[in-house]
């Protein structure tokens, strides 16, 4: 390199750069002199220009003074290159000889950059300045005369000795090959050459971004092309150039690599364009060859690292990876199939198949975490369709190397894992808050996006599942984001898999099975600091009935969750086949109570016979409590065709046969079994349109009944048990009263009202959602007319349930009626008086308003009613009239709010008062601004109760406390000593963690509500507020208690810093001089 570099000290980069300009300097013609601008050097110079600027270049060098520098440097360069010193020498090819002067120059620009590169650095600029830029730093006008000059270089050196269909870019056609003798050794000097000028970072940036395919093409062509396109080029020589290939190759951005080896590799045969890309100029068929060099190389940049990600970005990156484009190419699914089959197969040259999964499996993975919000969709779904892809084609080894990693922090805490609890101490995480998300997010994408439901995908998953909904259950009961992903998760699975797998994992969900891994006994889940969860080691819980109270509760949370979770599976009927299910359940316990009581109470048993009959009898239990929570939510609803009627009623009947009500649930059992039967009575009076599809189900009844017919104890049960088998037998032509009756009484209806279709069943009677269209009586039933007339009749009577109570006239004896009407003891029509007294109130009846003291005494009274529809209107009716007349009638809510009436239990008293509560938030939501005039009396009724013993109505005082400062605009003047006096005493001291936690949700209330003006309205009690909440994040055992307490602590550091460094702001002011 000193060698080298010698000839040229004190050699000028300017002047390196003005010999390049000199040789592509155009002709002195109209052009020039007209100031327009020349095309491309390569194009447009004449073999008469290159002459002369060639000519005119050596004289320079040769006479004057300035340019012996130059000179010695390129002699120095030329001797390097024997085959550019030849060529340039050679005047019989002008365009050879002028490449092969470019080239030098550009050696010489290498050469004289590197040596300015490794002199000694100038002195640092001063403090405050901008640092200088390297010593071998190119100007813009030097970068762009460095370009021409590439471009020249490339055009007359490279593209001409190229043979046709290797390296060409859509456009004019290339210039005719030089003949063969001398194609390979040009060919290989100029290669030469430009793989010098790469190795140097100025000059390798415009080289490779504008010339890196065609730079490949000839290295492929000298290196690994057929021997008569390399001839004068030694074999040394060839393997330098595969050294050159692979060192460039490894060097550049790979998805560059990969676009261009794509490109380089030419369109496959047979290839029609795809939609969009019609417009879009055609590859050249590359020959065989260099397809499979292509292969390789791309194959090679697969198996390095992150391969995958390079090979996705080479291909995706071209489509337009940003904005509108990147939509484009997430919704062009076939190129994300397409990217997914190419890495779903492996390469020839992988030496195995398992090898090759091994290595790539993990980046395929990796793709689902791109942050990039462009083009994370499209790695997401290559990802996806690629493991969808290989789980089809290589299950075993998908499962092994996608699908168990994927899972592994799911299965990493099941029941099935091996933990070794003696190495782990309790709160030892094992999976932490990201691994934990990306793992469901990883779930979410693959199973649910991908929608892929394959036996090896809903197997692998179904491992898993227990933990899922374990997860769930916990989110569920907190604020975090990972609850709808896992519902998400959970309702697939059940909708994909088999109704008997599907009803098998909910009973595992449940505790009645053990098909579902669920989470290790020692583990639980911890929040965690940014809304998901962790997974910890829990600690060994000593006392019996601590353990046993934890585990009855995390059982029945389970099961809450479970029938919340049912609660969307409705359409598909898959709650009504569990719920189906759970009755056949039930059948069982009740035919085994009787032996296993004998067995438990039979001497002599063994260890293993006591914990088989306790095992029974704990899910005897759990049988029992989910038939009562699924009555309880969603019955009414449950079933959605006849068929599965006909099962529940099989179940009840079952049962029934079974084991004839006797002991203390007779009464229990006999009611569940009417209800059954009248369905079915129902159904045949025609509260449903049946087919005769629906006969041939309920003919599965017959035996049944007849059964019970001949076995029941009660004769009126044996009576309709025996009219309905001859209904069903008949398709309902022979209907006996026995069914009206029966159906009357599902229906909610008086005897002899006839059958109609009701809008739902209540008293928890299963309802048919089918949406069958009602029936019109088409059967024969002389009495129908009849029974219509009856009840437009008894529609007018008082206390009925109809849309007879429309006395909401102007009358006083419609009022009077009203009156009564509100201590029907039917709650529909209590519920439906108390309706129209409040749209009485609404519409400012004279009357009404003048017995307005009477109607609030009327709506307290109902609102101590335990049924919600009619409390719920004694509220609206106890709003309306304090909006109206908040002088009278608030007073009179503040005093029984705080001292409720005498001679009430005070579970009762306490239910009422909260329902008092509801109705002063109610008012001084309608009151609008003018509560501030009614502020002193609410604030102080809450604090009273704040006081009460009752543990429920001091959070529910605190609640309303807070929302009353909300209501207040957080106005509250010297009444805020109190607050906050009230809320430490209690955060500090009370005994049970809900009231500690109402009463630190009020600080967090007070302080975000205020924001900046926190420190002006609580000045005087914001060091104590400070303490408190220090005090709980410290010492409070409730940890929902402490993420409050930390919320608000973070809301005070934000308002302190917002009002002691407040943001500046750059205003531009004009002022007017005098």
């Amino acid at each position: 390199m000193a060698g080298l570099t010698e000839p040229g000290l004190g050699l000028d980069v300017e002047r390196v750069v003005e010999a390049l300009e000199l040789l592509l300097r155009p002709p002195a013609g109209r052009a020039e002199r007209d100031g327009e601008a020349v095309p491309g050097p390569e194009g447009a110079l004449r073999l008469e220009t290159l002459r002369s600027n060639v000519s005119a270049l050596e004289e320079r060098l040769r006479r004057e003074p300035g340019w012996a520098a130059l000179g010695g440097l390129r002699r120095a360069v030329l001797a390097r290159a024997p085959a550019l010193a030849a060529g340039a020498a050679d005047g019989a090819d002008p365009c050879w000889a002028a490449a092969c002067e470019l080239l030098a120059l550009l050696l010489c620009l290498k050469e004289r950059l590197a040596a300015l590169a490794a002199a000694p650095a100038a002195r640092g600029p001063g403090p405050g300045a901008a640092p200088p830029p390297s010593a071998d730093t190119l100007s813009v006008a030097q970068g762009q005369a460095v370009g021409r000059a590439l471009r020249a270089a490339v055009g007359l050196g490279l593209v001409p000795y190229l043979p046709p269909g290797v390296g060409q870019r859509p456009g004019p056609p290339a210039p005719p090959a030089a003949p063969p003798a001398t194609s390979g050794a040009r060919l290989h000097a100029a290669t030469a050459a430009l793989s010098e000028l790469a190795q140097h970072s100025a000059l390798a940036a415009p080289l490779l971004a504008r010339h890196l395919g065609l730079l490949l093409t000839s290295l492929c062509l000298l290196g690994h092309g057929p021997a008569a396109y390399s001839e004068g080029v030694s074999e040394s020589e060839r393997a330098r150039c595969r050294e050159t290939l692979q060192h460039i190759l490894d060097r550049i951005y790979q998805p560059l690599a990969v676009r261009e080896l794509l490109i380089l590799q030419g369109r496959p045969k047979q290839s029609p364009p795809s939609s969009g890309e019609e417009t879009k100029p055609a590859l050249v068929r590359a020959p065989a060859w260099l397809r499979r060099l292509c292969g390789q190389l791309l194959s090679e940049r697969l198996m390095r690292p992150s391969g995958v990600q390079a090979v996705v970005r080479g291909i995706m990156e071209g489509t337009g990876a940003g904005g509108a484009g990147a939509e484009a190419a997430a919704v062009d699914w076939r190129k994300c199939d397409v990217v997914a089959k190419i890495l779903a197969s492996c390469p020839q040259q992988c030496r195995s198949l398992q090898e090759y999964y091994r290595l790539v499996c993990p980046q395929i993975l990796g793709l689902l975490h791109i942050q990039d919000k462009l083009t994370a969709r499209q790695f997401q779904r290559v990802a996806t369709t690629t493991l969808l892809t290989m789980a089809k084609e290589h299950p075993q080894l998908a499962e092994k190397y996608l699908l168990q990693p994927l899972l592994a922090p799911l299965l990493r805490c099941s029941e099935t894992a091996e933990l070794v609890m003696e190495d782990l101490s309790a709160g030892a995480v094992l999976v932490t808050e990201a691994e934990l998300g990306s793992c469901v997010e990883d779930v979410l994408k693959v199973y649910v996006v991908g929608n892929d439901s394959s036996s090896l995908l809903l197997g692998s998953l179904q491992s898993v599942l227990g933990v899922v909904f374990s997860l769930y259950s916990f989110a569920k009961q907190s604020v975090s984001y990972l609850r709808s992903p896992c519902q998400e998760i959970l309702l697939w699975f059940l909708e994909k898999s088999e109704r008997e797998v599907s009803l098998a994992v909910l009973e595992g969900f449940a505790g009645l099975n053990s098909i579902v891994p669920t989470l290790h006994p020692r583990c639980r889940f911890c929040m965690g600091s940014e809304g998901g969860a962790t997974i910890a080691v829990e600690e060994t819980i000593s006392d019996e009935d601590d353990a046993l109270y934890q585990k009855i509760s995390l059982e029945q949370c389970h099961v809450e969750n479970l029938v919340e979770l049912l609660s969307h599976c409705q359409k598909s009927g898959l709650a009504g086949d569990f719920f189906i299910r759970c009755l056949q359940a039930l059948t069982h316990v009740a035919v085994e109570d009787e032996v296993a009581s004998n067995l438990a109470a039979a001497p002599g048993g063994s260890l293993l016979e006591l914990e088989q009959y306790h095992a029974g009898q704990r899910r005897k239990l759990l049988v029992l409590q989910l038939v009562a929570t699924l009555c309880e939510n969603i019955s009414d609803t449950v079933f959605t065709d006849v068929a599965q009627v006909q099962e529940f009623v099989a179940a009840t009947l079952q049962r029934a046969c079974a084991s004839p009500a006797q002991g203390p649930g007779a009464a229990v059992e006999a009611q569940t079994l009417a209800m059954a039967m009248g369905l079915v009575a129902a159904m045949l009076g025609g509260a449903v349109q049946l087919q005769s599809s629906d006969f041939a189900v309920l003919k599965r009844l017959v035996p049944l009944l007849e059964e019970l017919s001949r076995t029941y104890p009660e004769p009126v049960t044996q009576e309709l048990a025996s009219d309905l088998r001859i209904a069903i037998c008949t398709h309902g032509a022979f209907s006996p009263g026995t069914l009206g009756a029966a159906a009357d009484s599902v229906l909610g209806k008086k005897p002899g009202t006839g059958v109609q279709r009701p809008a739902g069943i209540p008293s928890g009677a299963p309802s048919l959602g089918g949406g069958r269209a009602p029936s019109q009586h088409s059967h024969s039933n002389s009495s129908a007319p009849r029974e219509r007339s009856e009840e437009q009749t008894l529609s007018h009577e008082p206390g009925t349930t109809g849309p007879a109570l429309a006395p909401c006239t102007d009358s006083p004896a419609g009022l009077q009626e009203l009156l009564v009407s509100a201590y029907d003891p039917q709650p529909p029509g209590r519920a439906a008086a108390l309706r129209c007294l409040t749209s009485l109130i609404t519409q400012r009846d004279p009357e009404a308003l003048r017995l307005q003291e009477k109607l609030l005494q009327v709506f307290l009274e109902n609102v101590q009613h335990e049924d919600a529809f009619v409390y719920l209107s004694a509220i609206q009716g106890i709003t309306l009239l304090s909006s109206a007349y908040p002088e009278r009638i608030l007073p009179i809510l503040l005093a029984e709010y705080r001292c409720p009436a005498h001679g009430t239990e005070d579970a009762t008293a306490t239910i009422t008062r909260m329902k008092l509560g509801e109705v002063l938030m109610r008012v001084t939501q309608a009151l609008g601004d003018m509560v501030f005039k009614h502020r002193e009396p609410l604030v102080q009724a809450f604090l009273q109760g704040a006081r009460d013993p009752d543990s429920t109505l001091r959070a529910s005082s605190l609640s309303n406390l807070g929302e009353l400062c909300q209501r207040l605009g957080f106005q509250l003047g010297s009444i805020v000593q109190e607050i906050t006096s009230c809320v430490t005493a209690i955060a500090k001291t009370d005994p049970e963690a809900e009231v500690r936690r109402a009463a630190v949700h009020v600080v967090v209330v007070l302080l975000r509500g205020l924001s900046e003006k926190a420190t002006e309205v609580l000045r005087d009690v914001l060091r104590d507020l400070y303490r408190l909440l220090k005090y709980v994040v410290v010492a409070e055992p409730d940890g929902a208690t402490k993420l409050h307490a930390q919320l608000a602590l973070e809301e005070l550091d934000a308002v302190m810093r917002r009002v002691l460094f407040p943001p500046q702001t750059l205003e531009k002011k004009i002022v007017v001089l005098p």
